[in-house]
């Protein structure tokens, strides 16, 4: 309740947005029954032309409602969990530079701009091509390339706040330099790199979105990337089988940027 009381209204339309995906995530095992990959009936049959299968069937025969729902699953999986790891990986690192400073904070924030000179797609995408497509492969890769934003907003907040009387204070109780960055700093300096978790799980899903469309995906799960490069075959004779998870992703992007936006506007930062 205390994140729907930060929201205003359009951040509180893209949570109940994005709470419906992951219902509809959790509940796709009993939503519809059996394996996505499986072929259950007749090649391309359009949406609602039959009872059985409300979304139609791809060119393979299999249903379209199942891989969209599987597709949801695997879609947020990866998204939040980059979204984390690079929050993660960005605090760590930013919380190092500012609070060492000197040479340390020198090295460390060279390592950020060279990774940030690199697209992050592009970094994911040699990832993947060096490691082969899975899931934990994906998860990495793309947080490898979102994490420096992150690891920039938290150096500046610790080198506002590590000469503050709260510091100042747990030095003189004899705690260790670590502890108190870690312990006594960082939770003070996430608020602003935590809210660039939308900004995250947006570009997540897009990139997991184009690497599964280039089929660099893991080959063993149903992803809207490799959905619209499925239809993209049939792109003429049968539109919907592209349309409908592009629809998905738009939604999803959607109403991941509303929270964003709400939460950015009721805390004054800057609007993703």
């Amino acid at each position: 309740m205390t994140i729907w009381r930060r929201l205003n209204l359009e951040g509180r339309a893209g949570l109940v947005l994005l709470l419906a995906l992951v219902l509809m995530a959790l509940l796709a095992p009993w939503i519809v029954r059996g394996d996505p990959l499986a072929i259950v009936g007749e090649p391309l049959l359009r949406p609602f032309a039959s009872e059985a299968y409300w979304l139609g069937t791809d060119r393979l025969g299999r249903d379209v409602l199942s891989e969209l729902l599987y597709g949801t699953r695997t879609t947020l999986l990866v998204a939040f969990f980059s979204a984390a790891a690079s929050l993660i990986i960005g605090s760590f690192v930013g919380t190092l530079a500012g609070f060492l400073g000197g040479i340390a904070d020198a090295i460390l924030m060279r390592i950020t701009e060279a990774f940030q000179t690199v697209p992050g797609f592009l970094l994911a995408l040699a990832t993947i091509s060096v490691t082969g497509p899975s899931i934990p492969t994906l998860i990495l890769a793309i947080s490898l390339g979102t994490w420096t934003q992150a690891a920039r907003v938290t150096r500046a907040e610790v080198l506002s706040l590590r000469e503050r009387d709260f510091v100042a204070a747990a030095r003189t109780l004899g705690m260790r330099p670590l502890d108190i960055a870690f312990r006594e700093i960082l939770p003070n300096a996430f608020g602003p790199a935590a809210s660039l978790a939308a900004i995250s799980v947006a570009a997540a899903i897009l990139i997991e979105a184009a690497l599964s469309f280039l089929g660099f995906g893991d080959p063993n799960r149903v992803t809207w990337g490799s959905m619209i490069a499925e239809g993209r075959t049939v792109l003429r004779s049968a539109p919907y089988l592209s349309i409908v998870p592009g629809l998905a992703l738009v939604v999803t992007v959607l109403s991941v940027h509303l929270i964003g936006r709400g939460l950015s506007r009721r805390e004054g930062l800057p609007q993703p």
